[in-house]
C-alpha cells in the first residue's frame, strides 16, 4: 500500500522544500521503506530546459533524458533512487496534455475546465509510474498564495479526500522569523500561511518551521493551537552547518517519528543513520583542504552549478579534505592574465555552458592548466574548450573554433545533427525547436585500454548523462592525437568523442557528459574522487 506525502511551502520562497523532501525520503529509507520523490512545478514552461540559468538555476537531467528541476538532484543525492521523467511535471506539461486531449475529442465535446480536467491530469501524474513504493513524497513548488499553484493545491486536496488519512499526509514548511530588535521569534507568519492553506481546503497534518533560533515550548504550543495540530507535529528546522546534517537534525526533532505515528506504523525500526554520520564526520573533521578554481559563465547564481558544487564536496569527502571553491567569471580571463586568478588554486574545473560569451576566457584557463601542470577537469563545454585550445596551441590549427559561435575555418566543435538513441536515429538541425532537442540522458561510452579514465572507473564501458547540442568533430581526431591529446572514451559506434585526456600531465581530463549528476555523498563519482585526489597531490607541491 503506497502512502502519499504532500509538501507545501509558505511565508517566503527558498525555504528548502526540496531538502526537506529529500531528507524525509532519506529518513524513511533508513527505516527500511521504499521511497519515490517527485516535484510538481507551477510555472508554465514545459520544462526548465530553455530557461536561463539566472532564472531557474541548474537543469537536472535524468537517465531517461528529462530536463527537470534541480530539486530532483537533491532527491537522488539523498536517497540514491534514480529520478525519471515521470517524477517532474509543470503546469506547461499539464495544459499541453489537456489541450491535446481536447483536440483529439477525448472529452466528448465537454467544456474543458480547470476542475475537473486540469486537476484530473495532475492527479494522474501523481499516481503514474508508482509500483511497490511504500511512500511517494510530492513537493509542490512555489509558495501557498501563488495564483499559478492553485490547481495543484486543489488536486492534492482532492487526493487527500480520495486516499483518506491512512494513505495521505500534508506537511507545510514555513518560516518563523527572528526579530532582532524585539529579541523574539514571531509565529504570526506561520499562522497566516496555514490559514491561507486552509482557505483552499487543506488542513496540514504537520508544520515544519525553519528558524535561526530554537523555537521555545510556548511558541510551539501557540503554532499547534492556531494551526489545529498536535504540539509534537510542530517540527523545528534550525540552520545546520551542512545540508548532509539535515537528516540527522530532522530525526532528532522527531520528523520521521511523527510521520510514522500519523500513518499508524507501530513496528517501524529506528533509522540507521550511520552513513550520514560518516559523511558528516568527514565534512566536520577533514585532514586538510584544497582550492578548486571553477571558471564558469553563471557564477553570479551558484544554483546554476548546484550538482557540480555538491560533486566537488563529495570528492572532498572521499579524500577526507575540505574543498574550497573559488568561483571565477570566465570573462575576466579575456581581459586579465589567467595567472592572476589561478596561481594559487590546486585544480581548475570548467563546467558546461552555452554560447560564445566567456569562451575565450575558458580557453585561456585550459591553456594555463595544461602549461602549468595544474589538474584540469573539463565538463561538456569545458571539454570542448580544452580540445579547441589543444588544436590551436598543440596542433597548430590557429583558426580552430566551434560552429556554435558562427562559421570557422577549422570547426573542431560542431552541431550534432544525427545520433542513435537505443534503436532510434534522432535528427536535429539549426532550425529545430530549442526545447528537448539536445542529446539528453544516459548514453554508453567505451574506454580505451590502459587510459587514465579506464583506471579511474575500473571499467571498459560506462554510462553517463548528457545535455548538449554540439560535439567534438571526430574528423580531427587523428591530427589532435598526433599532437598529444588522447581520445580515451568514444561512443560505441566510434563517431562521438566522449572523453579526452592528456598523457604525461598530472591530471588533465575532459568529458562530454555531466558526471556531477550521478555523484552522491555516500557514493562520490570516481572522476571527482580522482580529480580531488590530484588536487591534494598538487597542494603538496605548492
Amino acid at each position: 500500500m503506497t502512502r502519499f506525502i504532500f509538501i507545501t511551502g509558505g511565508v517566503v520562497s527558498s525555504l528548502g522544500k526540496g531538502l526537506c523532501s529529500a531528507a524525509l525520503g532519506a529518513l524513511l529509507q533508513a527505516r527500511g521503506f521504499k521511497v519515490r520523490l517527485r516535484k510538481l512545478d507551477p510555472y508554465l514552461n514545459v520544462d526548465p530546459g530553455t530557461m536561463s540559468p539566472y532564472q531557474h538555476g541548474e537543469v537536472y537531467v535524468t537517465d531517461d533524458g528529462a530536463e527537470t528541476d534541480l530539486d530532483l538532484g537533491h532527491y537522488e543525492r539523498f536517497t540514491g533512487v534514480p529520478s525519471r521523467n515521470s517524477d517532474n511535471v509543470t503546469t506547461g506539461q499539464i495544459y499541453w496534455k489537456v489541450l491535446a486531449r481536447e483536440r483529439r475529442g477525448d472529452y466528448l465535446g465537454a467544456t474543458v475546465q480547470v476542475i475537473p480536467h486540469v486537476t484530473d491530469a495532475i492527479k494522474e501524474f501523481i499516481y503514474a509510474d508508482v509500483a511497490d513504493e511504500d511512500f511517494v513524497i510530492c513537493e509542490i513548488g512555489g509558495t501557498v498564495g501563488d495564483i499559478e499553484g492553485l490547481p495543484f493545491l486543489e488536486a492534492i486536496r482532492q487526493l487527500g479526500n480520495e486516499l483518506g488519512r491512512s494513505r495521505s499526509l500534508f506537511l507545510h514548511l514555513t518560516l518563523v522569523p527572528y526579530i532582532a530588535s524585539a529579541g523574539e521569534l514571531k509565529t504570526k507568519p506561520t499562522q497566516h500561511s496555514v490559514k491561507e492553506l486552509l482557505g483552499v481546503g487543506i488542513q496540514p497534518d504537520m508544520v515544519v518551521c525553519r528558524a535561526e533560533q530554537p523555537i521555545g515550548r510556548d511558541s510551539r504550543r501557540k503554532i499547534a493551537l492556531f494551526c489545529n495540530i498536535r504540539e509534537q507535529a510542530v517540527i523545528q528546522a534550525l540552520d545546520v552547518d551542512s545540508i548532509y546534517a539535515v537528516p540527522r537534525s530532522y530525526h532528532e526533532e522527531g520528523l520521521d517519528d511523527e510521520v510514522c505515528r500519523h500513518f499508524e506504523i507501530d513496528e517501524a525500526p529506528t533509522p540507521d543513520l550511520s552513513t550520514w554520520d560518516r559523511v558528516m564526520e568527514s565534512v566536520r573533521h577533514p585532514d586538510g583542504e584544497v582550492t578548486i578554481g571553477v571558471v564558469g559563465k553563471y557564477t553570479s547564481l551558484l544554483d546554476s552549478y548546484k550538482s557540480l558544487a555538491e560533486a566537488l564536496a563529495h570528492g572532498g569527502i572521499a579524500n577526507n579534505v575540505r574543498v574550497n571553491v573559488n568561483w571565477l567569471d570566465a570573462e575576466i580571463f579575456e581581459r586579465d592574465d589567467a595567472a592572476t586568478y589561478l596561481e594559487d588554486v590546486n585544480g581548475i574545473l570548467i563546467p558546461g555552458g552555452f554560447g560564445e560569451r566567456g569562451a575565450e576566457g575558458k580557453i585561456a584557463a585550459a591553456r594555463f592548466a595544461r602549461e602549468r601542470n595544474v589538474p584540469y577537469f573539463g565538463i561538456c563545454f569545458g571539454m570542448q574548450m580544452a580540445v579547441i585550445e589543444a588544436a590551436r596551441d598543440l596542433a597548430g590549427l590557429s583558426a580552430a573554433g566551434s560552429t556554435e559561435f558562427g562559421p570557422c575555418e577549422d570547426p573542431i566543435v560542431g552541431l550534432l545533427t544525427e545520433w542513435t538513441r537505443g534503436n532510434v536515429v534522432e535528427r536535429r538541425n539549426l532550425h529545430s525547436e530549442k526545447g528537448g532537442t539536445m542529446r539528453l540522458g544516459a548514453y554508453p561510452a567505451q574506454l580505451a585500454a590502459n587510459s587514465r579514465v579506464a583506471s579511474i572507473y575500473g571499467a571498459s564501458e560506462i554510462s553517463e548523462r548528457h545535455r548538449h547540442r554540439y560535439e567534438v568533430n571526430v574528423n580531427y581526431r587523428e591530427v589532435l592525437e598526433r599532437a598529444g591529446l588522447h581520445f580515451s572514451g568514444m561512443s560505441p559506434d566510434g563517431e562521438l568523442p566522449e572523453i579526452v585526456e592528456l598523457p604525461g600531465h598530472p591530471w588533465y581530463i575532459g568529458v562530454q557528459f555531466h558526471p556531477e549528476l550521478k555523484s552522491k555523498p555516500f557514493d562520490p563519482h570516481p572522476l571527482f574522487t580522482s580529480f580531488i585526489h590530484a588536487a591534494v597531490e598538487q597542494s603538496r607541491l605548492m
